[in-house]
């Protein structure tokens, strides 16, 4: 109906009803409809604005859960199904895998790994008791750009990461600083940590950057303990590797970076200024790990408040 109001100038209703074949009783009973919409399709009006809003805030990468997640958080109550209907009868669709996962991982096999503390269960009971890091490619035209993060597994939070163009020790020892630093006051990073609480666990694969003496030196210098997967296995490293899916497929995947520096400027805005405080997840009950940390810190103090008096 829509392509016959379209060329109704040009041709008239009627012959290119009869053309296609559709009564004309049809075409007039939609155009009356389009000047003066039903209560129904008002509000439908309405919420695809703000649909298209959330839509457009997550750089076009949520989904119809997420955008119906967060018009709940904003208040707004509508079922999923509406928002589903709405997104797909409008082109509107989040991000999703477009290329084959390569494993990047290099072994010094004259290194002693560590064991494996983890067993693939990646939970933690509170901030900094579980760090999962990895190291992996970002395309550019200048050539690769290696990007390693560290993050927290109690809320999924990215700690810290770094990115340059080689895969070295340097490459992961400076990712790790940044959580380290990042993290000190919450209790990570210190010199001699506090024996009530867990030592920090730092889980990586074997690769040979995680392997060095500079950077099982620097662990133990922190009060962490290093923990080690196998090579080759996605599973064993299974929340890193989570992350890194999430940010090719919402970021990299959809970019073409034309310098190292460009790539790196867009993985800061992805990260710092989008993933850390604003994506909403659903293991996180649809929360943000800035968002999710805080409320366990908030928590924490009333706890400790109502213990006190």
């Amino acid at each position: 109906m829509t392509f016959v109001a379209a060329q109704r100038d040009r041709f008239g209703v009627e012959p290119i009803l009869r053309v296609l074949e559709i009564p004309i009783s049809t075409y007039y009973d939609w155009a009356a409809r389009q000047r003066d919409p039903c209560q129904r399709r008002r509000e439908d009006q309405v919420l695809l604005g703000r649909i298209r809003a959330v839509h457009a805030r997550s750089g076009g990468t949520y989904g119809a859960p997420r955008v119906h997640a967060q018009r709940r958080r904003d208040g707004v109550c509508t079922s999923r199904k509406r928002v589903e209907r709405l997104m797909r009868a409008h082109g509107l669709q989040g991000a999703f895998l477009r290329k084959r996962w390569r494993c990047s991982t290099r072994q010094d096999p004259r290194a002693t790994p560590a064991p494996d503390l983890v067993s693939r269960c990646f939970t933690a009971p509170a901030p900094n008791r579980l760090w999962v890091a990895d190291i992996s490619r970002i395309p550019t035209w200048e050539g690769p750009l290696w990007l390693a993060s560290v993050r927290d597994a109690f809320s999924n939070r990215v700690v810290g990461w770094k990115a340059a163009d080689r895969a070295d020790t340097s490459l992961v020892l400076g990712a790790l600083e940044y959580g380290l630093w990042g993290r000190h006051d919450a209790g990570a990073g210190r010199a001699k940590p506090d024996p009530a609480q867990p030592r920090l666990i730092h889980h990586s694969d074997r690769g040979c950057q995680y392997t060095a003496i500079r950077f099982t030196q620097r662990l133990d210098d922190a009060g962490v303990r290093p923990s080690m997967g196998s090579v080759g296995d996605s599973y064993d490293n299974a929340l890193a590797e989570n992350f890194f899916s999430t940010l090719k497929i919402e970021l990299v995947y959809r970019t073409s970076f034309r310098t190292r520096e460009e790539a790196e400027l867009a993985l800061f805005r992805y990260i710092d200024g989008w993933y850390n405080p604003h994506r909403i997840q659903r293991r996180l009950g649809w929360r943000s790990p800035v968002e999710y940390e805080a409320d366990y810190y908030r928590s924490l103090k009333q706890a400790t408040t109502a213990g006190t008096k």
